[in-house]
């Protein structure tokens, strides 16, 4: 369901070039009571031999002006590599930890991220009928683990995410789940276009959940292999996304206020799925 009020936004981002990657700049008044992912590595060498070891990493902070040889050496090791990097002040680095970091943190993954497509293929040919979950750029991370918590009971077969502009799975989010994100394989996608455009190929039908449309919920037929798009609280579904919908279907509300969060929006699509396949 799209959902717009507005996310708060801290610092100020850039964009720039670093090789053939991008990488975000924040300025030194970004907020400091920002809580991130506990689970962390931290040294040059460390955090290359986890790059080397394809360990799952959320992301990469790299503080800026750090040692040009260090620097070097990182930025060879993250050639052809799509992690989430970020140039910060070393203040930042120093909040993280107070060992030796050389200029770079990597916040590690508590889980494995999986693909989509290996995920889809495998339960067709099992004879299943997928139900993906796909969170458009959803930033709040425990909407994120309330909503996983709600896809596990409800029998989602996966979630996916983008690998970037997104919330990430932390310990945060596991706990929040109460550790549905150790049971409902989460994947992410560098294109979430392109992999829509897969499984839609694969038989899946792509459901938008969106006010963009005149259809209720309880309208739409959700039964059977179906990929469920729930949009940003701030933007909505992407536009690219909602042109490829198979079906677009909105939540009848009766209150002034036009939208709702996210993870409730999420509960009630999915159970008018359940509803729909077990009730008619």
């Amino acid at each position: 369901m799209e959902n717009k009020y507005n996310n708060r936004k801290e610092g100020y981002q850039k964009r720039e070039n670093f090789g053939n990657r991008k990488f975000t700049e924040e300025k030194s008044y970004v907020r400091r009571d920002r809580k991130d992912d506990d689970e962390f590595i931290f040294g040059v060498r460390a955090v290359i031999e986890a790059i080397k070891a394809n360990r799952e990493i959320n992301k990469i902070m790299i503080q800026k002006g750090m040692n040009k040889d260090l620097f070097q050496e990182l930025k060879d090791t993250l050639v052809d590599k799509n992690y989430y990097l970020q140039f910060v002040p070393v203040e930042k680095l120093n909040k993280v930890t107070e060992n030796n970091h050389q200029g770079v943190i990597a916040y590690v993954a508590p889980v494995a991220y999986h693909k989509v497509e290996d995920l889809v293929e495998k339960m067709l040919e099992e004879g299943k009928k997928p139900c993906i979950l796909v969170l458009d750029r959803i930033t709040d991370v425990r909407n994120f683990g309330a909503i996983a918590r709600t896809a596990e009971c409800e029998g989602v077969d996966a979630i996916l995410i983008p690998s970037k502009a997104s919330v990430q799975v932390t310990s945060d989010a596991i706990k929040t789940s109460a550790g549905a994100l150790n049971r409902i394989p989460v994947c992410k996608s560098d294109n979430i276009k392109d992999s829509l455009f897969y499984i839609q190929q694969c038989g899946l039908r792509i459901v938008a959940c969106t006010e963009k449309t005149q259809t209720p919920l309880y309208q739409a037929n959700l039964r059977g292999s179906v990929a469920i798009i729930m949009g940003s609280e701030e933007d909505g579904i992407t536009n690219d996304f909602l042109n490829m919908a198979d079906i677009k279907a909105r939540i009848p509300m009766r209150g002034e206020i036009a939208s709702m969060n996210v993870g409730v929006a999420t509960g009630i699509v999915l159970y008018e799925k359940t509803r729909q396949e077990l009730y008619g």
